[in-house]
């Protein structure tokens, strides 16, 4: 019993708050001309790279743009930092 509270505990430490926003840095590609970019989204769904990556595929997709990779997923506490290096391609998508 002790060590089923104490596993709950932790689980609860580290757990996002309900509603905390997520976001998404990621790399994206065109063709003809080949043209890449690096971008910050938010994301709706699940806090997870898999649920990232196919969120942002549709959404990117619809622009002409393909998904390469969803590098990280991260809280409020990670936005800022990526914004200059996002440029025109922060929370675009």
């Amino acid at each position: 019993m002790k060590h089923a509270f104490a596993t709950a505990a932790l689980l609860a430490l580290f757990a996002a708050p309900a509603g905390a926003a997520c976001y998404a840095d990621y790399k994206a590609k065109q063709d003809n001309p080949l043209q890449l970019h690096y971008g910050v989204a938010r994301i709706n769904g699940d806090c997870t790279k898999p649920a990232a990556t196919k969120e942002l595929r549709s959404r990117i997709a619809s622009q002409g743009w393909t998904l390469l990779t969803v590098l990280t997923v991260f809280d409020d506490s990670g936005l800022a930092q990526r914004k200059k290096s996002a440029g025109q391609y922060y929370l675009r998508y």
